[in-house]
């Protein structure tokens, strides 16, 4: 009981001394009042700069970010976006009421913050995953007071890379997601109505208003991320397309991580993010001016996976450049019919090799890209050994083979089916016979 009595006063001496938050009610273009937390600094008067956070999970999430930043010299802001929270409205559609059409809360919340007192005219932003994703849509057309931004995992287009990746729904990842919020009123039946990419999809493509956006944004990712696709276009587009102040300054962080964590491969310490990847210390540099290093460090600093479980093995280690893709060779390797695969030497004949697909027993996803579903790098011996998956191996590589950039599969197939998937795999075979997944694709 004494122990207990301890630990109650000094949770409550630390809640006292912590910097609270002031709720305020802020009306949208139209008049829907979105609920936005202001937590300013405890030292030195304002104005200052300011941080924002736009998020469905609830804003007292930004809480602990919000003590960081204030100990920095930042204002805080953390809003509910519509219909989440305390914030007026309905949250359909989902992500689209914040980007450049119609409803613009994003704008419109950063214009609020511009108007007070505190701010002195420079704000950045932050968040991961969907949070990440309220920054993609408010950035292109987003008024200039917006100096910088720390996007992590997050769409560029949400067609391609959240609802119909290759075409194919995204049930667990969407469809689950949106249960699992409690969001999937009115967004469900409005994704399942758009099955093809149409002007309904384009009000959420980032990708193609990177012209529109002029500020620049650190876009952190994961090799096993659902959306590592969107982190590189989102740098790839703003950092060769973006306006004057985003083109040639942004950068793009990508580590062994997935959207959570996986347990089948442990990478080293040294795999945790670089100080490149430090939002406070870029936020310093673009809105405070600061000579901190940040201004001299290359643009992407990526992670060369190896096998974590051999101290000897080639690989995991971080490198460098100046942009993205870095230079590599593109390299071939080609399907023969002895379910070999073939560096540089396309086969011969003309052979086809068939299998035959039963929709009641489909191949179980293990691992990759995923968001509820088992994530990350696993063994796929599991499902090699099916008569309906067709494997092809290289033979034993005699030394590394580095591979770093995007990976494609160039298919000729037939099929007696009216609507098929089909989807590719690269693994890595590890001495030991596990086939580990590298990362895979659908159409």
């Amino acid at each position: 009981m004494l122990l207990f009595g301890l630990l109650s006063v000094t949770a409550f001496a630390a809640e006292q001394t912590s910097i609270q938050p002031t709720l305020h009610m802020v009306a949208m273009r139209d008049g829907t009042k979105l609920a936005t937390d202001v937590y300013l600094p405890p030292e030195g008067e304002p104005p200052c700069p300011v941080v924002l956070m736009r998020t469905p999970y609830g804003r007292a999430g930004g809480r602990g970010e919000a003590q960081k930043f204030c100990k920095q010299g930042y204002a805080f802001v953390a809003q509910d976006i519509r219909g989440r929270g305390q914030s007026e409205g309905h949250h359909a559609i989902i992500f689209r009421n914040g980007g450049w059409a119609k409803r613009r809360d994003g704008h419109d919340t950063l214009g609020w913050i511009a108007s007070q007192d505190w701010c002195n005219g420079k704000i950045a932003t932050i968040g991961g995953s969907a949070v990440g994703i309220t920054q993609n849509m408010l950035a292109p057309g987003a008024p200039d007071v917006l100096k910088g931004q720390a996007v992590v995992v997050a769409f560029s287009d949400m067609y391609s890379q959240a609802a119909y990746q290759g075409g194919v729904w995204r049930k667990s990842l969407l469809e689950g997601w949106l249960n699992g919020t409690g969001m999937s009123e009115v967004n469900l039946k409005s994704f399942r109505e758009h099955p093809y990419y149409d002007e309904f999809w384009a009000d959420m493509n980032p990708e193609v208003q990177a012209h529109r956006v002029n500020a620049p944004g650190v876009f952190i990712g994961g090799w096993y991320d659902i959306f590592l696709q969107g982190t590189i276009n989102s740098f790839v587009t703003i950092h060769n397309h973006g306006g004057p102040n985003a083109r040639g300054r942004c950068r793009l962080i990508i580590a062994p991580i997935a959207h959570g964590v996986f347990d089948e491969l442990k990478y080293p310490p040294n795999s945790k993010m670089p100080p490149a990847a430090e939002a406070s210390r870029l936020f310093d540099y673009w809105l405070k001016g600061k000579s901190n290093g940040a201004e001299e460090e290359k643009a992407v600093h990526y992670y060369v996976m190896g096998d974590p479980t051999d101290k000897n093995a080639a690989g995991n280690f971080w490198r460098q450049a100046d942009n993205w893709p870095v230079p590599a060779e593109p390299t071939a390797f080609y399907f023969h019919p002895d379910r070999k695969l073939v560096r540089g030497r396309p086969p011969g004949g003309s052979e086809a090799l068939s299998y035959r697909y039963d929709p009641n027993d489909p191949v179980p996803t293990v691992g990759g890209q995923n968001l509820l579903l088992a994530k990350g790098p696993m063994d796929q011996r599991k499902i090699e050994s099916r008569p309906d998956v067709l494997l092809f191996t290289t033979d034993m590589l005699t030394e590394p083979l580095e591979v770093t950039g995007r990976i494609y599969a160039k298919l000729y197939i037939s099929s007696d089916c009216v609507d098929t998937d089909f989807t590719v795999k690269l693994t890595d075979v590890y001495p030991d016979g596990r086939s580990m997944l590298v990362t895979d694709g659908i159409l």
